[in-house]
């Protein structure tokens, strides 16, 4: 017969469990979401974060956000590894998954409220997925042609620039974007795009310029001579050469 594993816990520790914990997770996760909530759309606002350093950061984005709060609180700590998982796998969206998230468990707070078991909400939760992408099946648009995948790629990149600080600009860089998107192979190395900035200029001086090390995005000077890849040859097309 094993024996129950021995779990080693800080001095102060304490285990709560039952409905009431269950309820108190979920108000935390709320708490998370309405922190970032008013930072979603092109009218978001800019939250202001200072550090127990002092440092300062001035940011809408979902996921800088949440990294740099201070979070205590276990439950609340997996909105914040939502936010970070979202960011890695598609780079875009951490305020909307996190609010989704959030809007989810309000949703169930008062089936635990009436003593509805975790697991009926869990497997209720797993069906509604199943239907709603079946719904986003029903949905999709098909695409033929080169230009008119064109038009999509540089119509998304323009959404997501919306609530930056580029917003004005956003059609200007969504075409630089789709450009050097263009530039990887099938497997989309996005590591391959490398964003350089040189002091002076302003935002419409931006160019892309692909070379054999990366296709790379720059804010340029028109006085700039010499610009130089990582693998030390000098990038053409650059004002001034």
């Amino acid at each position: 017969m094993m024996r129950p594993p021995i779990i080693l816990l800080k001095d102060g520790t304490e285990n709560k469990q039952g409905k009431g914990q269950i309820i108190s997770n979920i108000n935390a996760c709320m708490v998370v979401a309405d922190s970032v909530r008013t930072t979603l759309g092109p009218r978001g606002l800019d939250k202001l974060i200072v550090d127990s350093k002092g440092a300062t950061t001035i940011s809408n984005d979902g996921a800088t956000i949440l990294r740099l709060l201070d979070i205590v609180f276990p439950a609340a700590s997996t909105m914040v590894d939502i936010a970070r998982s979202q960011d890695a796998e598609v780079g875009d969206g951490t305020t909307s998954v996190v609010i989704l998230a959030a809007e989810i468990l309000k949703q169930m707070k008062p089936f635990i409220e009436d003593g509805v078991h975790p697991q009926l909400l869990i497997r209720a939760i797993g069906k509604a997925c199943d239907m709603t992408l079946k719904e986003l099946a029903n949905l999709e648009i098909k695409i033929n042609g080169e230009t008119e995948l064109r038009d999509m790629l540089v119509k998304c990149a323009a959404t997501t620039l919306s609530s930056k600080l580029v917003s004005q600009e956003r059609m200007f860089f969504a075409n630089m974007i789709v450009d050097a998107v263009n530039t990887l192979d099938a497997h989309l190395p996005l590591n391959m795009i490398g964003i350089k900035k040189v002091n002076g200029g302003n935002l419409n001086n931006a160019i892309t310029a692909a070379t054999e090390a990366a296709c790379l995005v720059l804010s340029i000077d028109q006085t700039v001579k010499n610009v130089r890849t990582p693998s030390g040859g000098t990038m053409p097309g650059l004002p001034g050469q």
